[in-house]
């Protein structure tokens, strides 16, 4: 479940979602969401997302979060023109 908001977080891990998904939370109210989700939920599973880059990484990462998505890993790369011909 994704959610942009504390009260949508924990009210997605209280309806019993396996996964929620932390969307576009600046580095500090991050780490302090996923914190208080973890607490009360501890089984959840938390995914930081949305606007996460290699830079920010030193400053999101922590213990709560279990999986972070990087959108920039692919929204950057550079396409190849190729063929292949059997």
């Amino acid at each position: 479940v994704e959610a942009s908001s504390l009260p949508q977080a924990l009210a997605a891990a209280s309806a019993g979602a396996d996964i929620v998904l932390l969307d576009n939370f600046a580095p500090e109210e991050l780490q302090q969401v996923a914190r208080r989700v973890k607490v009360a939920h501890p089984g959840v599973i938390l995914e930081a997302s949305g606007g996460v880059t290699p830079a920010l990484l030193p400053l999101i990462l922590t213990p709560d979060l279990d999986v972070v998505s990087m959108g920039c890993l692919t929204h950057s790369a550079p396409s190849l023109d190729f063929a292949l011909r059997v």
